[in-house]
């Protein structure tokens, strides 16, 4: 195989990863629908972390009201 394509997987691998020990640290184990993380893709990660975020916001404080 070569050079280019080795390193694109090696990324997407540490994209995954990187994703998932984040949502680990928030204290989430399985998404939405009830399927373990490491089972799901970095596309279906991103959509979990973006929703794990949101929910960590602090709307009572007055730096972070945004409506």
């Amino acid at each position: 195989m070569g050079i280019l394509y080795k390193a694109a997987v090696a990324e997407k691998r540490l994209k995954h990863n990187f994703i998932l020990e984040r949502l680990q640290k928030m204290g989430i184990t399985v998404s939405q629908q009830g399927i373990p993380l490491d089972q799901l893709t970095y596309e279906e990660l991103k959509y979990e972390y973006v929703l794990a975020s949101f929910r960590e916001v602090d709307a009572d404080n007055s730096e972070e009201k945004w409506f």
